[in-house]
This record gives structure tokens, C-alpha cells and sequence, in this order.
């Protein structure tokens, strides 16, 4: 069925002014309107069809293509070519959804070709074997076996895409009720001419009115439900691993009876840039104030200030003008769209990070909002970093109930008598020594437990045993006792080498202090933790962690191939391009069947294709002429028997009903007429036309 005159340019203006493409929208409008005025026409085959469906199949996969693989969700096609814009978005949870609806606004233009061709052809519709493949293979079988073509009328798409554009116009940006109420003038033009004409104008007015009316409460309830369904993450389907920290707090495992767990999970993945050496920790956070078996940060220094990326969106300078002299690259996850980043000491800059937004504490963590994946250059070096100057009080504060156990240490090792460099020597000597501490995650209960005594000063004094919080608590509050400013850092320790780059585990998870070189002015890594932990957890590996670790690559490159952290991409675009390039080529220029449509009373022309030079044609036009015009999209068959009313035509009705009949079988069966049943065509419609007065 044909649309009414103008309808398609209605409905593409409204979808071009809904979802901001209204001048994509005005041209194609006017090049679907303009088939009426223009008389020129092409005789396309069923494979030009086919090559035209194709087409724009192909370029809808490379639409998805790149929507799905934009970091920020797209926009327009403006850059199609181009590694995405992480600019475009600033909350990670939206970026799927954005997705979805640019994808849906784009269907009317990657599908505009195919409605064109057959506004343009010289048939009145599209052969359905194009679109379906089941009616395709019954084709092929059939010709190949010699059987009868299976019967098959062609169909006219514009009410199909009429709908597209309607559905792609619904995801709009814009206001809901201005949507509604703009959608429903067009259903009430698109339904006219096929109302039923028992029931009086009134009648049907009003009761599309209602449906009108109850459809916007249903529009605002699904609105409601959308809105609902929006609050939780879209990232249920992003691998449960990455970083979890808490930039305000630490809660340590100090005094906690059983074994201490960690999984085998890979969380981070790096590569040393330029030949250089991969850094031993990567932090994400530090703290100040110990209290209650828990590090917390400074209420001052935790606030986050917004870190603002240079004009190519990819750049974030950390310490403005700082020279780095080493890069690596780092691969990590952020649950639900937001997490701190774990970086070398001292990382002044941050590139190729398609990040949404940024921001840095004076406690030197950075938090970053973007894709679940983000693939980026730290560089980094000596000199100024992010952190906070020491400060005095805070930073060399000491909870009273510890300065026991601490003081026993600090007199066993004849510390106050040693120089900052000296005091660091011992310490490190003192935990590394394997006669007097031992790295073990599992901590049993205490048969002599002192009422007095504290966790960590149970570890000094006692069992001497412990996991790397127990290290680097006890190192931060000695360095304090001696009046040496210290903090607490967590993040992981890099040791596993695959190949050139390195993988990190959750296990791999780790503390360690921060001691302030006053000369300098700057916090250096310390970490007393003895070298044995790494071996300690490594031999609690499962025998199936190569397989683990084989799964966790594939959705590494899953994850990095759907956020756009690949330049496959603009690989498979590039190679989609000259294949659309050959079909367009094909579909313009190899039909070479351009012909003009035949002005009224002309014959011959009419005879190219099956069924154009019925003489049916000459008796539709006389009883038009008498009065009986065929409403737009309206069947023949209706129509004839709307027209056979005329009591003056009441001897006609079953000659026009015999004729309609040959006349369909001369249009649409494949088999067309024999030479006789042709023959009777010609001689009914000469008939009728002498009758018909």
C-alpha cells in the first residue's frame, strides 16, 4: 500500500526535528517527494534489489559498529572514521543507552537508499524475496528443480518506513509531550484513507481521539517505567574485577582471626614504554590517621579538585609543566564507571585516557569517571608530585595506646640515636630480617592474650608474623614516634612478568608507607614488607589459573574492542568501505535501464515489464473519467467494487470482477498468461469498455 501524498516528508521532518537531523531530514524529504515531479525512472532488476538491500545491511553493521565501540556513546556520523570522542559524555552508566538511541535516530537514513530505489523504480514495490531469505531459497530451489514459481505480489515499503522514522523519532532528546502530540497528527493522516466506511467520520474521529488520549497515559507510564529501569548500572555485565578502594578510609584485616584471601583475578595490565624498567607499586590512595584498625584520610585533604584536559580531550595534566622521564602504559577497570587509578609514584601526566572526567586529593588520589575499560599512558619521574606537603601535627601523629609497643622497637633498635637515612636502614633491615618476622596471611587466635596489649603491637612485640598491612602500619607509626612525617599507601605491587608487559592480580594487592623527604620536598615509597610475600602468594595459585588467566584475555579484548580502546574498529570500517563503494557502483552505474515514464495515451513503453500493458489500465481510466477515483493506497479490488455500484454499471459487475481476476494474474504470477487467456483479456476489456457509457 502506498502512503498518502506528502506523508513521507511529513514524518521525515518530524524525525529530523526531533533527534536533531533536521536538515538530513528536509533532503531526504524532498527527494522522496520529488518522485512525483520527476517522470524519470529506473527499470531495477530483483538484483539490483538485492544489491541495494545489501547495502544499506552493510551499513547498518558498520553503524553498530561504531556506536558500539565509542567510549562516550556517538552522536551523528560526523568522524565516523575517527577514534571516538570521550567528551561527548560524563557519566559512564549513560554510555550504553546513548548507544542503543543513536543507533535507533540513524535507521531512517541508513535505510533512505532502499525506499529511494523503489520511489524511483518503475515498479510499484519492492520483490519480497529481496527481504526475506526463506522466500529467496524457494526461489532458487524452484527454478533449479523446474517447478512453478512460488506466487509472490511485490510490496510497497512506505508504510514500513513511514513507521521507522516514527520509531527513530522516539528517541529524541527533546520533550515528551511535544513528541506525542506531534505523532499523533501523523498516525491520524497515515490511517485516513483507510478507515472503515460503515462508521460515519464522527464516530471515527472520536474514537481515535480516545486512543489518542489513552495513549499518552500509557506513553507517560513507560516514560515513568524508563526512567526507573535508568537508575540502576548498565555495567551488570562488566567482569566483576577492578579497583574498589575507598579514597576517604582503609579498613585493615589488624587483629582479624583466619586466612587472609586474595584472588588470582588479572585487574591490571602494563607495558614499560621506551625501554624502561615497569614501576614496583602503583598506588591509588593514602591516608593519615589511624584509629580503631582503620587508616582515614584528612578531612581537609580528601576533598577531589577537578583535573581539565588539553584540547585533544585524551591529555590530562596531573602537575602542570613537569618533566617526566619514564611512561607506561596501564590497562584497568572501572567498576561501575568510576574508580581511583593506580599509578606509579610521582605520574605528572596522563595520555591517551578517554576518561569523562577527572579529579586529583592532596592526598594523591585520582578519581576517574568513564568506560568500564581504559587504556592509558602514565608518565612519570622524580620531583613534584600531587600529594600534600607534610604536615607536622597530622603527619607524625601517634594514637597513645600504640606508643608502648613502638617505643620497646624504637629501643631495641637504638633508633633515636640515628640519622633519617640511618633510621630507614634499621627499619628495613629489622622487617626484612627472616629470623625475626615472617610474611603470612593466616593470623589464629591468641592463647595469651594481654587485655593491654594492641593488634599491631601483638605483631611487634609477639608473634612477629603478619601480611603487608601489619608492615606498613607498624613502619608509618615508628617513623612517627621518631618524629619522621609517614602516611599509609595502598594500591599493588608489580612483579609478574608476561612477556614484555606485566599482569597485576587482585592478590597482588598491597600497603606499604609513605616517608617525607624533607630536602627534597616530596614522599617516597618505603616498603618494609619482606620479598617473601610475593612467593607466599604466588604458591597459593589454583592449577587452573592458566585457564582463568585465558578467559580474563578474551574478555580483556572483548571489553577493550566494545569501549573503543582498539583501532579495530577503523580497521573493519575501512574494509566495509569499498565493498559499499563496489554495490553503490553496481546499483548506479552497471543497470544502465534509465527510461522515461510514458505520458498519458502513450503505448508500447508500457509492455518492459510483465503486465504494465494490460488493458485493464484503459477501463481503471474510463471509470475514473466517469466519476469513480480511487482513493490514495486504495486495492483494486475495493475500488472496483465501490465503482460497480453505479446502477448503470450493475450488468458490468461480474465481467469487471473476471477481469480483475486475469488482469492480477497477467500483473503478479510469475507464470503469467497463456497465449489464449491473454487473448480473452484484450477482448473483456475491449467489451466493457463499449458497455461502460
Amino acid at each position: 500500500m502506498k502512503t498518502p501524498s506528502l506523508l513521507l516528508g511529513a514524518g521525515l521532518l518530524f524525525w529530523g526535528w526531533q533527534t536533531g537531523h533536521l536538515v538530513e531530514g528536509a533532503l531526504m524529504a524532498a527527494v522522496l517527494e520529488g518522485a512525483k515531479l520527476v517522470k524519470a525512472r529506473w527499470d531495477f532488476t530483483d538484483q539490483d534489489f538485492r544489491r541495494i538491500w545489501t547495502f544499506c545491511a552493510l551499513l547498518l553493521f558498520a553503524a553498530a559498529l561504531f556506536a558500539f565501540t565509542s567510549t562516550g556513546g556517538p552522536g551523528d556520523f560526523r568522524g565516523f572514521f575517527q577514534n571516538p570522542n570521550p567528551g561527548t559524555g560524563r557519566e559512564a552508566s549513560n554510555a550504553s543507552a546513548r548507544t542503543v538511541a543513536s543507533l535507533i535516530r540513524w535507521l531512517p537514513m541508513i535505510f533512505f537508499l532502499f525506499l529511494a530505489a523503489q520511489a524511483y523504480s518503475s515498479r510499484e514495490g519492492i520483490p519480497p524475496e529481496t527481504i526475506s531469505v526463506i522466500m529467496r531459497l524457494r526461489w532458487q530451489r524452484a527454478r533449479k528443480f523446474g517447478q512453478p514459481l512460488p506466487v509472490a505480489r511485490s510490496v510497497n515499503v512506505s508504510y514500513p518506513y513511514f513507521v521507522l522514522c516514527l520509531f527513530a523519532a522516539s528517541f529524541h532528546s527533546g520533550d515528551d509531550e511535544t513528541f506525542y502530540w506531534g505523532l499523533c497528527p501523523l498516525l491520524a493522516w497515515a490511517l485516513w484513507p483507510h478507515r472503515s466506511r460503515r462508521f460515519r467520520v464522527a464516530i471515527w474521529a472520536g474514537t481515535l481521539a480516545m486512543a489518542m488520549v489513552l495513549g499518552y497515559a500509557g506513553q507517560r507510564g513507560v516514560g515513568y517505567l524508563y526512567r526507573l529501569v535508568g537508575n540502576y548500572s548498565a555495567q551488570w555485565f562488566i567482569p566483576a574485577v577492578g579497583s574498589s578502594g575507598d579514597p576517604m578510609q582503609s579498613k585493615t584485616s589488624l587483629g582479624q582471626i583466619g586466612l587472609l584471601k586474595g584472588s588470582s583475578k588479572i585487574v591490571i595490565r602494563l607495558e614499560p614504554r621506551d625501554g624502561n624498567r615497569a614501576p614496583a607499586l602503583l598506588r591509588e590512595a593514602s591516608y593519615r590517621t589511624w584509629k580503631g584498625q582503620t587508616w582515614y584520610s584528612d578531612i581537609n585533604l580528601d576533598k577531589f579538585d577537578s583535573v581539565y584536559e588539553e584540547t585533544n580531550h585524551t591529555t590530562w595534566p596531573l602537575i602542570p609543566g613537569k618533566t617526566n622521564s619514564a611512561a607506561v602504559n596501564l590497562a584497568c577497570y572501572l567498576r561501575r564507571g568510576s574508580a581511583l587509578l593506580p599509578l606509579p609514584a610521582g605520574s605528572g601526566q596522563l595520555e591517551n585516557l578517554s576518561a569523562y572526567l577527572l579529579q586529583k586529593s592532596g592526598m594523591g588520589a585520582v578519581l576517574a569517571q568513564g568506560p568500564e575499560l581504559v587504556v592509558f599512558d602514565a608518565l612519570y619521574g622524580p620531583g613534584p608530585t600531587i600529594d600534600s606537603p607534610a604536615d607536622r601535627v597530622p603527619d607524625t601523629y601517634v594514637p597513645p595506646k600504640e606508643t608502648n609497643a613502638l617505643d620497646q622497637v624504637i629501643a631495641e633498635l637504638q633508633l633515636k640515636q640515628q640519622s633519617r637515612s640511618e633510621v630507614l636502614h634499621s627499619l628495613n633491615a629489622f622487617f626484612q630480617d627472616p629470623n625475626k618476622f615472617h610474611y603470612r596471611t593466616w593470623q589464629g587466635p591468641d592463647k595469651f592474650k594481654i587485655p593491654t596489649e594492641t593488634p599491631l603491637g601483638r605483631f611487634l612485640l609477639r608473634t612477629r608474623s603478619g601480611h603487608c598491612e601489619y608492615f606498613a602500619t607498624a613502619t608509618v607509626l615508628l617513623l612517627r614516634e621518631l618524629g619522621i612525617p609517614a602516611r599509609y599507601a595502598v594500591g599493588y605491587s608489580v612483579h609478574e612478568a608476561s612477556g614484555r608487559k606485566y599482569v597485576v592480580r587482585q592478590r597482588d594487592a598491597h600497603a606499604w608507607c609513605l616517608v617525607w623527604d624533607e630536602t627534597r620536598r616530596t614522599w617516597q615509597d618505603f616498603d618494609t614488607t619482606p620479598a617473601s610475600w610475593v612467593a607466599a602468594e604466588a604458591g597459593r595459585a589454583s592449577w587452573m589459573q592458566s585457564l582463568a588467566d585465558g578467559w580474563s584475555r578474551l574478555v580483556f579484548e572483548l571489553v577493550k574492542f566494545r569501549w573503543g580502546q582498539t583501532h579495530l574498529r577503523q580497521y573493519l570500517l575501512w574494509g566495509i568501505t569499498p565493498v559499499l563503494a563496489l554495490l553503490l557502483y553496481q546499483i548506479i552505474f552497471r543497470s544502465r535501464r534509465r527510461r522515461h515514464q510514458p505520458k498519458p495515451g502513450e503505448a508500447g513503453s508500457r509492455a518492459d515489464w510483465p503486465g504494465l500493458d494490460s488493458e485493464f489500465y484503459r477501463v481503471e481510466r474510463k471509470l475514473t473519467e466517469r466519476g469513480a477515483l480511487r482513493q490514495p493506497g486504495e486495492p483494486l479490488s475495493t475500488w472496483l467494487l465501490r465503482a460497480s455500484t453505479d446502477p448503470a454499471l450493475a450488468d458490468l459487475s461480474s465481467r469487471l470482477r473476471e477481469l480483475l481476476a486475469l488482469h492480477y494474474r497477467y500483473r503478479f504470477d510469475p507464470l503469467g498468461l497463456n497465449q489464449a487467456d491473454r487473448e480473452t483479456l484484450r477482448l473483456m476489456a475491449d467489451g466493457c469498455l463499449v458497455s461502460i457509457k
